[in-house]
């Protein structure tokens, strides 16, 4: 199988062996003010998980003939390149509404 290289570096904390702050690095710590004025309240905000870009409804497949170097490009960027593909041919629909 072939390796996806997707510029993600996955690391997981091992819990187990967290490295000990000394007496002054906690002191340091505990003494930094952090400015949180500039971030909104999430206050009674509801978090969901995005869905799908385009729903699969408003979608037809097609047979598209596309430059080696375009879709070398957008396979590299991982997973869905298909719809990222789909994402700029949509913007460039909509900017070209706008002109004309």
């Amino acid at each position: 199988m072939r390796e996806k290289r997707t510029g993600t570096v996955r690391f997981e904390l091992d819990r187990a062996a967290l490295p000990k702050l000394t007496e002054k690095q906690a002191a340091d710590l505990r003494a930094r003010k952090v400015d949180t004025s500039d971030i909104p309240s999430q206050a009674g905000v509801e978090w969901t998980r995005p869905g799908a870009l385009v729903s699969a409804e408003n979608k037809q497949q097609v047979t598209l003939r596309l430059d080696r170097e375009v879709l070398t490009f957008f396979r590299s960027t991982g997973r869905r390149y298909q719809s990222r593909i789909n994402a700029v041919l949509r913007e460039y629909v909509k900017a070209n509404r706008r002109s004309g």
